[in-house]
């Protein structure tokens, strides 16, 4: 990822646009890793310790206790505090590479595929918005080797969305009057602000969000030539 990519040029900074998109074909179910339940109820605890007090101010003590397991289990699974740091984002990651590549192997055509990367995107990033908002306030702490593996893995991502609108454009499905670059931050730019407007009881579940925002982009990416047809 170039220093001129938006994600990068805003990571130390603190933006939400350093964020990788959030997709999971399907519920936001995690997927099945070593370690397994002990493993996850440790993220699960630093998450909620990170978002109530802060990564400065909780001690690998905290997440102990809260996870109810001892220090040895923890350190089995993670060596220092900042590991779990960037567990809480590359797990989340690495299953959102996972789904985007499970959409792509389903062979739908390319405004079904674009719709179901954006219902996962939306669903998934609700599901898991305290772990987004804190890697966004407190990512910045990790070093370079760990925000290189974010880039490259996030860069894949990006990639891979903007080939399929491209592509689309190019055999005339979708209109080219934007380019897939714009399309795509577009996209990211809705479910990367979630965390700070998505309210799980508020008036429109994920999956509402989800269609509305598929409508809206594939109405904007109709040919002129299908819409004069009608």
């Amino acid at each position: 990822m170039a220093p001129s990519d938006p994600v990068h040029a805003t990571a130390l900074a603190g933006s939400a646009a350093r964020l990788g998109p959030a997709a999971r074909l399907g519920p936001a179910v995690p997927l099945q890793r070593p370690g397994g339940e002990v493993r996850e109820r440790i993220l699960a605890a630093a998450v909620d310790l990170f978002a109530a007090h802060g990564y400065d101010a909780t001690s690998v003590s905290q997440v102990v206790a809260q996870a109810g397991v001892t220090k040895g289990a923890l350190y089995h699974y993670f060596s220092a505090k900042d590991d779990l740091l960037f567990e809480i984002y590359h797990t989340l990651l690495t299953d959102q590479l996972a789904s985007l590549d499970r959409i792509m192997a389903m062979g739908l055509d390319p405004a079904s595929a674009l719709r179901e990367i954006i219902r996962s995107l939306i669903e998934t990033t609700s599901a898991e918005a305290k772990a987004v908002t804190v890697f966004t306030r407190e990512g910045a702490r990790l070093g370079e080797e760990r925000w290189e593996t974010f880039r490259t893995e996030w860069r894949r991502y990006q990639d891979t969305v903007r080939a399929l609108i491209r592509d689309a454009q190019t055999a005339g499905i979708f209109a080219g009057h934007a380019s897939p670059e714009v399309i795509s931050w577009a996209i990211f730019g809705v479910s990367n602000s979630m965390p700070t407007w998505f309210r799980p009881d508020g008036p429109k579940k994920p999956s509402e969000i989800a269609e509305e925002l598929s409508d809206f982009v594939l109405a904007a990416l109709e040919p002129h030539s299908r819409r004069d047809a009608r």
